[in-house]
């Protein structure tokens, strides 16, 4: 099975091996790259790294350092995706987030899984399924996403919060487990317009 098999296999969510030497030797090359990239100081060249190591980076992707992932291929991003300092990404299945998505500090989004019997994990037993986060989405600080998890457009998930589960749009959601707590409306919105409210006032 070469490496882009082994990927498409490790897509379906059966059970694989995550010592396999393929898949040893992508994780090095990432952990190699994500270091150099956390290590640019200017900004323009830390998101053209960030461009190059995962699969797909729509326009304008900004990430604060230190960013890391576990292969970075599996990755895709949608326009002006923000991730805030010390984001983690473990991509043994696809994560496919949308345009115009926050991160706050210490966000990790974990596709992947170490099997529940002991002999089985002792040997790298592991199962993986996707993450998709929808358009226009802020995950607050020290948000944790699990396997399998679809978050939809216009979301807000709270700081601290293990998303389990579905979220739908449209919704602020929080909590461990994470649930929803009300819909976003028209009363959520300020009158904000892209300029400090004291401009008119100096």
């Amino acid at each position: 099975m070469n490496l882009d098999e082994k990927f498409a296999y490790m897509a379906t969510g059966q059970p694989y091996d995550d010592l396999d030497p393929k898949l040893v030797k992508v994780r090095e090359t990432a952990t190699t790259f994500t270091q150099r990239l956390n290590g640019t100081v200017d900004p323009a060249a830390r998101n053209e790294l960030f461009s190059q190591l995962i699969g797909n980076a729509g326009e304008a992707p900004f990430v604060e350092p230190n960013f890391r992932c576990e292969f970075g291929r599996n990755i895709t991003v949608g326009d002006h995706f923000y991730a805030n300092y010390d984001c983690v990404m473990l991509d043994g299945a696809p994560i496919t987030i949308g345009s115009h998505v926050l991160f706050g500090p210490k966000v990790g989004l974990y596709t992947s899984n170490h099997l529940f019997d002991p002999s089985e994990r002792r040997t790298g037993g592991c199962i993986a399924k996707p993450i998709t986060i929808g358009n226009d989405v802020w995950l607050a600080a020290n948000v944790t996403v699990l396997p399998g998890v679809t978050i939809g457009s216009n979301v807000i998930v709270g700081a601290g919060s293990v998303v389990t589960k579905d979220i739908p749009d449209n919704v602020i959601a929080a909590g461990n487990p994470c649930r929803v707590l009300r819909k976003i409306t028209d009363d959520d919105r300020t009158g904000f317009n892209g300029q400090d409210f004291s401009a008119g006032n100096s």
